[in-house]
């Protein structure tokens, strides 16, 4: 099947010619994966006789599919320049992604909602990726399915969590932008986004 029409069921149609010509040009492997939950697309630099690797993953709305996407190249875009030489998300991945981002902005693909969002992050040299909480909630408003999401944010103090991977965890104070949380089995301390998806545990 053409690569664009593959693209197209991924994508706003309109970013589908694009994002097909930059996976020509960077000669990259771009993989449509499966859901992750720990992060929504993935870049690898070349290694040991392979190219550039790029995956997304299937699951994601249009909107995030692309924001995804345009990240993951400007990573490419960096490494090209940089190598390993700068931060991953530093002011060089920055400057790429604005400027790939560009094209998307002029033919009005995105609602102005994520646009702003975008716009934001970018202005915002805080933001260390897109992890950014905004952009997040701004793109989760397009998901098709609207389903009821349990995350650590709306969880009381103490609450008993757990993850898709069976571990589980009691919600602590929050410390800056993210909440520590302890795991019950280890008595460790970790930090998560607010914005991570979890179930709630009614007792343990």
């Amino acid at each position: 099947m053409d690569k664009v029409k593959v693209l197209e069921k991924y994508l706003p149609p309109e970013a589908a010619p694009l994002i097909s010509r930059w996976i020509d040009h960077f000669k990259c492997e771009f993989k449509i994966s499966r859901s992750r939950n720990s992060k929504f697309g993935d870049y690898r630099p070349p290694y040991a006789g392979k190219g550039h690797r790029i995956s997304v993953n299937h699951n994601l709305n249009p909107y995030a599919f692309l924001v995804t996407t345009v990240h993951e190249f400007a990573h490419l875009y960096t490494w090209n320049q940089h190598q390993h030489k700068v931060k991953p998300h530093g002011t060089e991945w920055k400057g790429n992604f604005k400027k790939m981002m560009q094209p998307f902005f002029e033919k009005s693909v995105f609602p102005p909602d994520i646009t702003y969002a975008i716009t934001a992050y970018l202005n915002n040299p805080a933001a260390s990726s897109c992890s950014d909480l905004n952009l997040y909630r701004s793109l989760r408003k397009y998901d098709a399915v609207k389903e009821s999401v349990t995350t650590v944010e709306t969880l009381p103090a103490k609450a008993v969590f757990k993850l898709k991977d069976g571990r589980v965890f009691r919600k602590e104070e929050q410390l800056r932008k993210r909440f520590k949380c302890i795991e019950v089995s280890t008595r460790r301390v970790y930090l998560f986004s607010p914005v991570a998806e979890v179930e709630l545990v009614e007792s343990l």
